[in-house]
């Protein structure tokens, strides 16, 4: 079966080949993906997919109205949590970007509305071939300032590029996978 390059190993694989690329519409699965796209940041995505869990366990369950209430002990609570990346600028911008995520879903009735009106609500489906695909885009660069507009941090263009990778608002999938053609159908 012939795959996108990145996936390949036992960690990598079963994210790429079942949720990579799919377009998501959940707020809460938004937020997860705003917060481990950020805590990547000068990592790699397999370390980020091996915290996952203890993630979840430590933001109940990525959600952005608790992550929001996190105070000064919580976040050294987290800061000694050795199942997440401990960086302090990273830990202290996932209750800041709680904050600025509920005031987005007041704003425009969800973080869903918000993220896909820079896209016209449709996937943005790419042709990649291989080494062709960019870290950043014009859309990436538009979303990473407004968001950084609305207090958001760890939301460079480079961030956001691969958050809407992830989260299905561009298949990036290389025209070889056989999951370009499912995602597709998915969107």
């Amino acid at each position: 079966m012939k795959r996108c390059t990145w996936a390949s190993n036992d960690l990598n694989i079963p994210y790429h080949d079942t949720e990579w690329g799919v377009p998501v519409h959940d707020d809460n699965k938004l937020f997860e993906f705003l917060v481990l796209e950020g805590a990547q940041a000068g990592l790699s995505w397999d370390t980020v997919l091996r915290k996952r869990e203890a993630y979840r366990k430590a933001l109940a369950g990525f959600d952005p109205k608790a992550v929001a209430k996190f105070d000064g002990p919580k976040i050294e609570k987290l800061l000694n949590n050795d199942g997440i990346i401990r960086n302090r600028l990273k830990v202290a911008s996932t209750v800041t970007n709680a904050q600025a995520f509920l005031k987005v879903q007041t704003e425009f009735g969800s973080f869903d509305t918000y993220i896909w009106s820079f896209i016209g609500g449709k996937p943005v489906i790419n042709k990649r071939r291989g080494g062709d695909v960019p870290a950043t885009t014009d859309i990436s660069d538009a979303i990473s300032k407004d968001l950084r507009r609305r207090g958001f941090k760890f939301v460079g263009s480079t961030i956001m590029y691969a958050f809407m990778q992830a989260t299905g608002l561009v298949n990036d999938h290389l025209v070889g996978c056989f999951r370009y053609r499912e995602v597709m159908r998915e969107s």
